[in-house]
This record gives C-alpha cells, structure tokens and sequence, in this order.
C-alpha cells in the first residue's frame, strides 16, 4: 500500500479545509470499509485520508418533530437494530440489516454506504482503464456482465451498490452536506449523478463537502415500507436487484407510492411511472404481477444479465404484494 498522510478532523469547517488544502489528492475517510480496499487494490491514489470519526453529533439517531435524523457516522448495526428505525421506516431497517456481515455493518456507516464506489470488476481491477476511470470503454458491454445494470446505464454499465441508498430514495430523504461554507440540504433524488452526466463520480460532492448526515421525514398515517434483496449468497453479496417501497394506504386505496431499484442502474432508480400506476387504486384491484413487468418495461439487458429482468419484475411484484397484504 502506497504511504499516505492521516488527518483527524475535529470540526467539519477543519474536516473541509483539510480536504481542500490536499485536493484533489484527498479523500474523506468513516468507516474505512471500501476506501481502504480501493488503495490496497490500486484503483486509488491518494496522499491523504481526512478522518470524519469523532466529529460531534455524527454518531447520534435523533428524533425531531419533523421527522428522524441521523447521523452520517452512524454504523449500519445501529441502524438495522434501532426498535424506533424498525417501527417507523422498516424499510431502512432491512436495507442496513441485509448489508455484508454482522463485522462489517459493526464499521461500515451511513455516509460511507452512500457515498462507496462502484464494485463493478473492471473498474475495481488496476489493469482496466474504464470510463469510470476516465477511459474511452465500458469493457462490461462486451465482456463479464451479468452483475451489470440493464436500466438508465448509458455507456458507463456500473450498478450502485449501496442498499441504504435505495431504502431512503423510497422514504424521500434529504442529505445534508457539510462544507466549509456550512451545511446545504440536497435531496436525495438529486444527490446521484447519472454516468451520462459525469461518469467519473457517482454523486454531487464537491471537494472539501461530506455527507453530515441524513432526515427522513414523518411518514404519514397509512403508510408501510419494505424492502427487499436478491443475491447470490445470503452473507456478505450485493444486491443482483433489490427493490425499496412505501406506500400510503387510507381507507382500502393507495395515496401515495413510491417504487425503487437498486442493483440494476449506475443510482438508485426510481419508477415515476409505477408509482402512478399505483396511485389512486383501491388494493384489491391492485395487479402485482402487472406492476413488475411495468417495472422493467424499459430495461436494456445485455449478453448476460438478462435474467435481471424477470428476477426485477418478481421482486417488485413481491414488495407491492407485501405492503398490501398488512
């Protein structure tokens, strides 16, 4: 591993400048799960590792009168096991349950889930100068694609890998960014970045802003979340698909709906179109199997994922069937 410089944050203006002052050579650094393999992996260069560990209130889970807010240093252990997370918005809960292993979830954090690179293997391989890395090809089109995205891809074929990410699009979350400038909420329906608009970043920072922490509002009266992962192994596999939901249910129809992919695009996709297929119905008119085909009308699968699509279709029908059958 090349030798790099170790910076201990106290505040986030000192966490900010210390990543400007060392930019572009610099990276922000939580839990330590996916960026200390990235440098011992070679797909990452750095001088610097500006830790966020011990800023204050980072670590906390607060209840407001808005809503929830938590910090982004608080690991995904204390996430899936909160009895308050598991009440409100289950399916928060049962994304940062189904991440890795038990040992990972005790390090791996909020902020960090969101903000890690793609596991894509040409991209995670020194050898492969990708579009991900600046270069002229996306080797998955023709070559090992069958964990690749089959929607809103483009030329640059990575999945997102974060489950968390696809919970709380699900629950309309807002991300609060820090800098040196102070904090800015950005919604996360805006906080990722298509390929197509930068496909050497995943997300919307700008050097010397990390992610502080993330609010979730009150879900209304009515309202469930689910959220469901198919992988290959039970422990410590990313999401082949995965799909996040919430539906508001008044008086046997549906209000509200919200439908998300994960494991199938370059961000955490959402389904306009379902959620208005879903909006308005009563839940006995609700036709499962007809909301997961319309899932997936407009995947785009390649040599070898096209099994995504039916799994996809199946996991949405099972998320909706699930909401509607409490």
């Amino acid at each position: 591993m090349k030798p790099f410089k170790f910076e201990q944050a106290t505040t986030a203006v000192h966490a900010s400048r210390t990543h400007l002052d060392a930019a572009p050579d610099a990276r922000f650094i939580s839990g330590g799960t996916d960026i200390l393999a990235q440098i011992k992996e070679g797909t990452l260069r750095i001088n610097t590792l500006v830790s966020l560990a011990g800023l204050p209130g980072a670590s906390e889970v607060e209840t407001t009168g808005d809503g929830l807010e938590i910090g982004a240093l608080v690991t995904l252990s204390q996430i899936a096991s909160d009895p308050s997370i598991a009440e409100s918005h289950p399916a928060l809960s049962q994304a940062a349950q189904s991440v890795a292993t038990p040992q990972i979830r005790n390090a791996g954090t909020l902020g960090g889930n969101l903000c890690q690179r793609p596991r894509c293997w040409y991209f995670r391989d020194a050898s492969f100068y990708c579009r991900k890395k600046g270069g002229d090809n996306c080797f998955a089109y023709s070559g090992e694609n069958r964990y690749h995205a089959i929607l809103g891809s483009g030329d640059c074929h990575i999945v997102h890998p974060s489950d968390v990410a696809v919970a709380l699009l699900a629950l309309d979350a807002t991300v609060v960014v820090s800098g040196e400038s102070g904090d800015k909420d950005i919604p996360i329906s805006e906080f990722f970045v298509q390929p197509d608009v930068n496909v050497l970043a995943e997300n919307v920072l700008e050097p010397g802003e990390f992610v502080s922490r993330v609010k979730i509002p009150n879900l209304p009266s009515g309202a469930r979340s689910v959220y469901l992962k198919a992988k290959e192994r039970q422990a410590y596999d990313f999401a082949l698909s995965s799909v996040a939901s919430s539906l508001v249910v008044i008086d046997g129809r549906i209000t509200q709906a919200r439908v998300v992919l994960g494991g199938v695009a370059p961000v955490p996709y959402s389904l306009p179109h379902v959620d208005s297929a879903l909006t308005g119905q009563k839940i006995q008119d609700v036709d499962a199997q007809a909301i997961g085909k319309l899932a997936v009308q407009d995947a785009q699968p390649m040599s070898d994922n096209g099994y995504k699509v039916r799994l996809t279709a199946s996991m949405v029908a099972r998320a909706v069937s699930q909401l509607l059958a409490k």
